[in-house]
């Protein structure tokens, strides 16, 4: 019986020995593969960003040419830029109740319940330093999962420029079409808002009709993929209106348009009834 019993002791010695070594094993990996980790998921978002605006090719160095990228945080209510951590997450602060707020279920088209306060956005910047590209993040619900990509827009603050998602668990061949380039190549020149002003950006059921007066703000759907189509429209015109990047929106046109016609002092407007002299 002693023999035995002996047996026993030192199977689960033996066992408890196997696991305490495999455990510290991997802990160790873990803690030393983590920054390798964080480098790579980095470099992971740049590139999405970069695919996003159509800045990115095959073989590229992504960190050199994501130099010309400016990373700044905006007050989604105001629609102003403020100043945040480089550490700052805006995923994670959607998660807290100190840094989001939760979205009334009649705005919340995008199903995304709890909105961070602060967005991050990404300017992208020419050769001679002009700005080329603004890239927002957006996310939304479509069938099975949220949705998480970027969308990309000219300076003018209208044309798209593009768009992708980085993460989602929608059904391949269906809703995972929006990971087709087919689909993704007719976003660029889309325009998200008509002549009043007014969002108009809309992902539709079926195949737009190029021949419509409002072609150039509609997106075909998604075939077979009704749902998912549903949840894109939604998203996309949650980010893109007032209760997303809408603000801040607005805050670029009315810069873009007082840096086109800068107030000049020094001409005085014509009084009413006045002539305007050409010589």
């Amino acid at each position: 019986m002693s023999a035995k019993n002996d047996s026993v002791l030192r199977t689960f010695t033996v066992a408890f020995l196997i696991c305490l070594v495999c455990a510290v094993v991997v802990a160790t990996a873990a803690v030393m593969l983590r920054p390798v980790q964080e480098v790579n998921k980095l470099l992971d978002k740049q590139v999405n960003i970069l695919m996003a605006a159509g800045l990115y090719s095959e073989g590229m160095d992504v960190q050199k040419a994501f130099e010309s990228i400016e990373r700044r945080f905006v007050d989604l209510r105001s629609g102003e830029y403020v100043e945040m951590p480089e550490s700052y997450e805006q995923r994670r602060a959607a998660k807290d109740p100190a840094t989001s707020v939760r979205l009334d279920s009649k705005v919340d088209i995008a199903s995304i319940r709890n909105q961070a306060k602060v967005a991050e956005v990404y300017l992208a910047k020419d050769e001679s330093g002009e700005l080329s590209k603004i890239i927002l993040p957006i996310h939304g619900y479509g069938l099975w999962s949220t949705l998480y990509g970027f969308l990309a827009l000219e300076p003018d603050v209208n044309t798209i420029a593009g768009l992708g998602f980085y993460e989602h668990a929608e059904t391949p061949g269906l809703g995972g079409e929006v990971d087709n380039p087919k689909w993704k190549g007719i976003w660029p020149g889309k325009k998200l808002f008509n002549e009043q002003d007014e969002l108009a950006i809309s992902v539709i059921k079926g195949t737009v009709d190029s021949s419509a007066a409002d072609a150039q703000h509609k997106v075909d759907g998604l075939a077979g993929a009704t749902l998912t189509t549903n949840g894109l429209n939604n998203l996309v015109r949650f980010w893109m209106g007032e209760n997303g990047f809408g603000p801040y929106l607005d805050e670029l046109k009315a810069n873009t348009a007082a840096e086109q016609y800068p107030a000049d002092e020094s001409v005085a407007a014509p009084a009413d009834g006045e002539e305007v002299s050409n010589g």
